[in-house]
């Protein structure tokens, strides 16, 4: 007697995203990252299509960040010096996008002026083959002063452009219309909230086909199951047919996890915590396959390590769950 699985039938999908831009399509990546597609859920393939595994960036900076683990300093090296150099070594270590942050002062600790963020664009753009996401030092002024000339600089390369929230949308999300970039539409940890921007957004005349989605989350142990269930329901509302959910999703579990106490101390903890290493390195690989089951299309790493582990889950899980012929 065969035993017959049961299956899910969706009637939604989720929004394909591109981004990066060809030398043929204007821009000067040696390639794109499409991500979205999906008609089910994460690597249930026997219940419909996954066309495009999830994006795996790494996040580097316009200057070396101050109060960075050692470990990811030991990691990166002196390439944390420029960002040039860090984004080819964050390339070399196998990432799909570069999630670029511009600090707010530079490494003498002067300003961060917008001839300084256009230059590093720039540098980065010309090292790197990549497509790249440009996020500004979160301080909304700032935002809109650096990221408009970054977007002039470069019209045509598809950018994704962050960070989008209900105060300063509309600066960012002009300058991406201008230059045919993309936009990250970031919200706090509500489906409502996150449905609700999308559709701001999108009334500026912005295509539903150039908005990433970031529910936001927490790291393991710090909110990572808020942030899962909002991921999961905003995926449901998607595959239900809700047209205004139906981005793309990404989350930065990287920035989430080396903030916490578990990543960031070597000592004076329990003993029974272990290797410092170890347990950091744990603490982003597994919070980062969370928010992949929970639907994140793009995940933002720290460490090139994680990279990797993540590269193997994602072709592990993708390749033992394909439909029968």
């Amino acid at each position: 007697m065969s035993l017959e699985i049961p299956k899910e039938t969706w009637t939604g999908q989720v929004r394909e995203v591109t981004l990066g831009a060809t030398s043929e399509q204007g821009g000067s990546r040696k390639s794109t990252i499409t991500v979205g597609g999906e008609t089910t859920l994460p690597f249930l393939t026997h219940e419909g299509a996954i066309p495009h595994p999830a994006a795996l960036a790494v996040e580097i900076r316009s200057s070396k960040p101050e109060g960075w683990s050692p470990l990811l300093e030991k990691a990166w090296g002196e390439a944390m010096n420029d960002p040039a150099e860090w984004a080819k070594a964050a390339e070399e270590a196998g990432a799909d996008l570069l999630y670029f942050v511009l600090n707010a002062t530079d490494s003498s600790g002067s300003p961060t002026t917008p001839e300084k963020a256009v230059e590093a664009v720039r540098n980065v753009l010309e090292a790197s083959t990549i497509p790249l996401a440009v996020i500004g030092p979160g301080q909304s002024d700032l935002d809109n002063e650096l990221l408009v000339p970054a977007a002039e600089a470069a019209e045509g390369e598809r950018l994704l452009l962050g960070t989008c929230e209900e105060k300063n949308y509309r600066t960012i999300v002009a300058a991406a219309l201008a230059h045919n970039h993309l936009v990250q539409s970031r919200t706090p940890m509500d489906v409502n909230l996150s449905k609700q921007l999308v559709i701001l957004i999108h009334d500026m005349g912005m295509p539903l086909e150039r908005i990433v989605l970031d529910p936001t989350t927490g790291a393991l142990g710090y909110g990572i199951e808020y942030g899962f269930s909002v991921m999961e329901r905003l995926r449901l509302a998607a595959l239900t047919g809700d047209t205004m959910t139906q981005q793309p999703m990404i989350v930065t579990p990287g920035e989430e996890v080396w903030k916490v106490k578990e990543a960031k101390i070597g000592s004076g903890v329990p003993e029974t915590w272990g290797d410092w290493e170890t347990r950091a390195l744990e603490w982003e690989a597994v919070t980062a396959a969370t928010l992949i089951h929970s639907g994140a299309d793009i995940v933002v790493l720290r460490h090139p390590h994680t990279l990797q582990r993540l590269q193997h889950m994602i072709t592990d899980l993708s390749s033992s769950h394909q439909p029968e012929e």
